[in-house]
């Protein structure tokens, strides 16, 4: 689970992991940690420097329990036991809350979002370490094992209904974390922070009352902005084809559209404004998925929620509410 689809493009560089760092405003307060493969942080602002150092600790363990919960290479994962063993007995709330939100993306979107597709993932994985694309055969194998309506779960176990199937929480998981690790620093009493778990949410402000900024990566080009945002009381998530590409030209990358059993080839990348980290999270590979047209219509109904759209042509569009450069 590693996305770095954001650069926080108004708070600086982080001085290390772990912990608590103060920035040059005394009231900016800054931590970092490692989870979902990557470095997560924390930013808060608050007079009290011990009050921020413990706010902040609690979001990254909040956050890391979250990984070691949902990560499919950990092997003490409820979800990495969920795929080897078919069953899983006793889920985690937390886990079943994130399985309720994926099956209503899945609902809403007509099966675009789908975490079952992990099968797809696995064997296009396999195929690009032997320089290879997968074979038809293989590949139709795969997809037949990507059917959303074929996992079931409530409070005593989820479990697979077809021998084979596997799922993701990857387009779920680093986004539950962010609004779990907000909620823990939140506790503390602090209003104004920007956490950042490979997903984005803000709240409140910088130190001055000046607002976060974020930088949305051009998708070709890791070293430029295609976009720079105002972030207060939103929570902002990226995907895409770029992330984890497997060739060259961006065809075949770790987003799969279970009904090509292949990936999506209209987007470059989709950026989705969201109340929840969980939904932006989601619905981001929603979108990837389901291309500009079908993205846009099902964005118009729900209530804030906005995305801006590249092409693989370098075309970028925006809904109605997504706002201008910052």
């Amino acid at each position: 689970m590693k996305r770095r689809t954001f650069i926080v493009s108004a708070a600086g560089a982080l001085a290390g992991v772990a912990g608590c760092v103060l920035a040059s405003s005394p009231r900016l307060h800054r931590g970092a940690a490692l989870a979902f493969g990557t470095t997560i942080s924390i930013s808060v602002v608050h007079d009290d420097a011990q009050l921020a150092a413990r706010a902040i600790a609690d979001g990254l363990h909040v956050a890391q329990q979250i990984d070691r919960l949902m990560s499919i290479y950990n092997p003490a994962s409820q979800v990495y036991q969920l795929n080897r063993d078919g069953v899983l007995a006793q889920p985690d709330p937390r886990l079943l809350e994130v399985l309720a939100q994926a099956a209503e993306l899945s609902r809403i979107s007509d099966g675009a979002f789908d975490v079952t597709v992990q099968p797809l993932w696995q064997l296009f994985s396999q195929a690009a370490a032997r320089g290879a694309l997968p074979d038809e055969v293989e590949r139709r194998r795969a997809q037949s094992l990507a059917d959303w309506r074929q996992l079931e779960f409530d409070a005593d176990r989820v479990r697979f209904r077809r021998p084979g199937m596997a799922l993701t929480l990857n387009g779920l998981a680093q986004g539950y974390a962010a609004d779990r690790a907000l909620a823990a620093v939140q506790a503390h009493g602090i209003r104004d922070a920007l956490l950042d778990t490979g997903e984005f949410v803000a709240r409140g402000h910088k130190p001055r009352r000046q607002p976060w900024i974020l930088g949305v990566r051009d998708p070709r080009d890791p070293e430029a902005l295609a976009a720079t945002l105002y972030a207060q009381g939103c929570s902002v998530a990226t995907s895409g084809d770029y992330e984890c590409i497997f060739t060259p030209d961006y065809r075949h990358h770790h987003i799969f559209d279970p009904a090509l059993g292949d990936s999506p080839d209209e987007l470059a990348s989709v950026t989705v404004l969201a109340p929840t980290s969980l939904l932006a999270d989601g619905l981001s590979t929603t979108f990837m998925v389901m291309g500009w047209e079908r993205a846009s219509a099902l964005a118009s109904q729900l209530p804030g929620v906005d995305l801006m759209a590249i092409d693989k042509q370098g075309r970028e569009r925006r809904s109605a509410g997504f706002p201008a450069d910052a």
